[in-house]
């Protein structure tokens, strides 16, 4: 697993300025460590599509945030990330918590069927997204903070597992 401090010591060097979004089992530690750096700011909200308005919002006010919530909350969100994010060409990076990655039956066939929909829903709103699961996989947070500045559109970097 990655580790939560790792995560967060890129974050800095991107120049992040708030972290946005809903805590959950995945990256409540993160979260931790947000909270003790006092040049990151976190906003928590109460649905995961308030997270791209704040985000935009910021953007526009002229900061850098990020957003990290979980996969069902992302799939939730649809409509707040196109008439957001999307339409107003907010180069976000979305930190996506990817629940039930490794919760598959005998066949391989995923348990929980919100990580059936994740991928699928990625590439039919054409979004970029890498995985990071263990501390090896950080240098994909410069690469989805280079995507979206290139773009003007968000990129995803997709959660697996409890970061530690």
């Amino acid at each position: 697993m990655a580790s939560a401090q790792s995560i967060v010591d890129e974050l800095r060097k991107q120049g992040i300025t708030h972290a946005v979004g809903v805590p959950d089992n995945g990256s409540a530690r993160i979260y931790e460590i947000l909270r003790e750096a006092s040049e990151i700011e976190v906003i928590t909200v109460t649905r995961e599509g308030e997270a791209f308005a704040i985000a935009s919002g910021l953007y526009i006010g002229g900061k850098k945030p990020v957003i990290i919530i979980q996969n069902t909350g992302f799939l939730e969100s649809g409509d707040a990330i196109r008439g957001t994010v999307v339409n107003m060409k907010v180069p976000v990076v979305v930190f996506i918590g990817y629940r039930g990655y490794h919760n598959r039956d005998a066949n391989g066939n995923w348990i929980d069927s919100v990580a059936t929909f994740l991928e699928p829903t990625l590439k039919a709103w054409d979004l970029p997204y890498e995985m990071l699961e263990t501390d090896g996989d950080i240098s994909c947070i410069s690469r989805a903070f280079g995507k979206a500045a290139a773009t003007s559109l968000p990129a995803a970097v997709l959660l697996i597992g409890h970061a530690t």
